[in-house]
């Protein structure tokens, strides 16, 4: 289904927001919910100073295409589904995104979308997918906060994501 990449990664961009360099954040230098780190692993090379805050949509699309979307399998998930999961991804890592969604649908969190995950996703109830996938991705968040106090300042951000994410997925579920 990459034909919902489009709209999952704007809803992606306008959650990961524009220019930030909170020293207090574990990503460093992030543009567009790309983080310094990453995108010189992507180049291939090193970053300069002010590079960052200068790139835009069209720059990161194939990034977050190969990286997240493709890596996720998402264009082999059910509508709302793959969006929850590539949002997941970009947020906790791939690998991540895939332990949530086999927690939500009862298999081995192992982190790869094999034939056991996807046979047990093609039978799944769609929104009870979300539903568990949301509350899954919500307890993620509160072991984050328990392990490190500190991050507790991200914490409703996190959880307000949370929410639109599955708001979101369930209408294009919905077909809305």
């Amino acid at each position: 289904m990459n034909e919902n990449f489009d709209k999952s990664l704007g809803l992606v961009l306008q959650s990961e927001g524009l220019y930030v360099n909170d020293p207090h954040d574990a990503g460093g230098e992030t543009m567009r919910g790309v983080t310094r780190n990453a995108w010189a692993g992507w180049l291939k090379r090193p970053i300069a100073d002010g590079e960052m805050a200068k790139l835009t949509v069209e720059d990161v699309t194939p990034f977050y295409k190969a990286l997240y979307w493709d890596k996720a399998h998402c264009s082999e998930l059910p509508l709302g589904i793959d969006y929850c999961v590539f949002d997941a991804s970009v947020n906790m890592g791939v690998g991540g995104g895939i332990k949530l969604l086999q927690k939500a649908i009862g298999c081995v969190p192992d982190g790869s979308i094999g034939p056991n995950t996807m046979k047990a996703i093609q039978e799944a109830d769609a929104k009870v997918m979300v539903e568990k996938f949301a509350t899954a991705k919500e307890g993620f968040y509160h072991e984050i906060v328990e392990h490190k106090p500190d991050q507790v300042k991200y914490l409703n951000g996190w959880l307000d994501r949370v929410k639109r994410v599955k708001i979101t997925a369930l209408g294009m579920i919905n077909g809305n």
